[in-house]
């Protein structure tokens, strides 16, 4: 099985913009050292193209994005300064869940070790999101006749609202959010199923919850291949999740997730989605944890 990374291709960013981004190369080097680790391939993913990245975007919005020409009041949406390398990145990272989905159809999982930019629109980035990977990878999919039909299961703590935005009326893309009810973006979108819970949310609460989620969604999905947004920013110690799981418990809804596609006899590509804890390491022990799961249900 492939892993694919990108933290390899850095970006040029002032002090206050590091933080986001400096987990992947942290994470990439605990997977290569974890004992589950052999045989699982890290590579580094291909660029996705214009014309994939035009299956979610309008074609001015990646003029602007390639050209530097973005307002400052996009610029401000995104999060991060324009620069080559943050559209080279981007274009990487949703590579690589292009690639974790193809990997998926072969062997039942694939893996990117970034990605979950769950919050980017049809003609404009948001969050810390430039392109939207899974809506981009779905489509490249059903393009290449490998599937028909996908379902997105969102569970960092965000409302996917840019993946909700971009696959309103499309039958083919199943959207299922779980996430914090007054949590960032203050204005939702519709998914097919949002599961809006409160501040303070513990373990028990949140696993019953998405398992009634799941329950409903993989059947009305109807789906060829999964897009698991794992997150690791509902963990208790989140500054900005506002949720109160334990590690042990996003553990459990991982195991829940893989379950779940697992009976339902779908291929899941996998991607890290957000994570905010003031500690690094806490976000990294997070999102390798969901990394070793993922490995075991293969």
């Amino acid at each position: 099985m492939e892993i694919y990374f990108t933290d390899s291709f850095v970006l040029p960013l002032p002090e206050g913009h590091r933080f986001p981004m400096a987990k992947y190369a942290r994470l990439r080097e605990r997977v290569e050292a974890a004992p589950w680790r052999n045989g699982h391939r890290l590579s580094p993913p291909e660029a996705a193209t214009d014309e994939q990245l035009g299956r979610a975007h309008r074609p001015d919005y990646l003029d602007r994005v390639r050209s530097g020409s973005l307002s400052p009041a996009e610029v401000r949406r995104i999060g991060f300064p324009w620069s080559p390398g943050l559209v080279e990145r981007s274009r990487r990272s949703t590579g690589a869940t292009i690639a974790a989905a193809r990997g998926a159809l072969a062997d039942g999982i694939g893996i990117n070790l970034a990605g979950g930019t769950h919050h980017a629109f049809a003609d404009q980035g948001e969050g810390f999101c430039v392109f939207n990977d899974s809506v981009v990878a779905a489509r490249t999919l059903q393009a290449d006749g490998r599937i028909r039909r996908a379902i997105v299961i969102d569970c960092d703590v965000h409302q996917g609202n840019g993946t909700a935005a971009l696959c309103s009326g499309d039958e083919t893309i199943y959207t299922l959010s779980i996430h914090g009810a007054r949590n960032f973006p203050y204005r939702k979108e519709r998914s097919d199923l949002d599961v809006a819970l409160d501040d303070g949310t513990g373990d028990a609460t949140y696993l019953a919850a998405l398992g009634q989620g799941l329950s409903r969604a993989l059947p009305a999905a109807r789906a060829d291949l999964a897009f698991y947004l794992a997150g690791a920013d509902p963990w208790e110690g989140d500054r900005w999740g506002r949720l109160m799981l334990t590690k042990a418990g996003l553990r459990e809804r991982d195991r829940m997730v893989f379950e779940a596609c697992r009976r339902a006899g779908l291929p899941v590509a996998l991607t890290m989605a957000g994570g905010y804890a003031p500690g690094i390491d806490d976000i990294v022990d997070i999102h390798l944890a969901t990394v070793g799961e993922a490995v075991a249900a293969s």
